[in-house]
């Protein structure tokens, strides 16, 4: 796969998050702050300018770059340790929040370490979340069921960017609230079909003529419906 193909890696987070927000993002290209966004731009800032050091047999590296040409995935890597004499990879992924209910930032460290396999050519077992708010590191296995959930959602990502297609907004208060996309997306107002829509479903239910009141006025000679002149 040529490198102009490999799709962002964070599309992944951003897909299990909300298809939405990822095809706005990736297919429409938009995107805004807000607080939430400028603060995990500020932690992830603070974590590269770090460079690159050692402690003991682990040494640490920032900012890596990231490839996976069997996923069709490129990125970032926050944070890499390599353990002990063979260097083996261990990603940390850092987020500004607290560890959610759902598996998104799972599987962007997940996709990281497949990446890492590949270009080390080796198997990790393990990688770690380092939550802001609470300052801790959760471990994260990297079982078959979490690979094959970060490989599902990657060909979700890739098929939806292909076809260029944008999903509904769907509204959930709990997501759309602190979304940074919500004046892009419009989830209420979108989400809900406008009144016509209503009122042309329930004449054409009921077999009646869809015209709309007071549309069967005489139009006059060389006008038009829409009243072009």
């Amino acid at each position: 796969m040529d490198e102009d193909d490999l799709l962002p890696l964070s599309a992944l987070q951003h897909q299990l998050f909300c298809p939405r927000q990822c095809a706005l993002i990736h297919v429409e290209r938009q995107w805004r702050e807000n607080a939430f966004t400028v603060e995990g731009r500020l932690l992830h800032d603070a974590v590269d300018a770090g460079g690159r050091d050692r402690r003991g047999a682990v040494r640490t590296v920032r900012s890596m770059p990231l490839r996976s040409h069997r996923l069709g995935l490129a990125g970032i890597a926050d944070l890499v340790e390599l353990h002990g004499p063979d260097q083996r990879p261990y990603p940390v992924e850092y987020k500004r929040g607290r560890p959610k209910a759902h598996r998104a930032d799972e599987v962007q460290l997940c996709a990281q370490a497949i990446c890492l396999e590949e270009m080390f050519r080796t198997d990790i077992a393990e990688g770690a979340l380092f939550y802001g708010e609470n300052r801790r590191r959760v471990a994260v296995r990297l079982d078959a069921e979490l690979r094959g959930l970060t490989e599902r959602t990657a060909a979700a990502v890739r098929a939806m960017i292909e076809s260029g297609h944008t999903p509904p907004p769907v509204y959930e208060a709990a997501k759309c609230r602190n979304c940074s996309m919500i004046e892009l997306c419009r989830p209420r107002r979108l989400g809900r079909p406008p009144p016509v829509a209503g009122w042309l479903a329930r004449q054409l239910e009921d077999g009646e003529d869809v015209m709309p009141p007071d549309s069967h006025k005489e139009i006059g000679h060389g006008q038009t419906d829409r009243g072009d002149s």
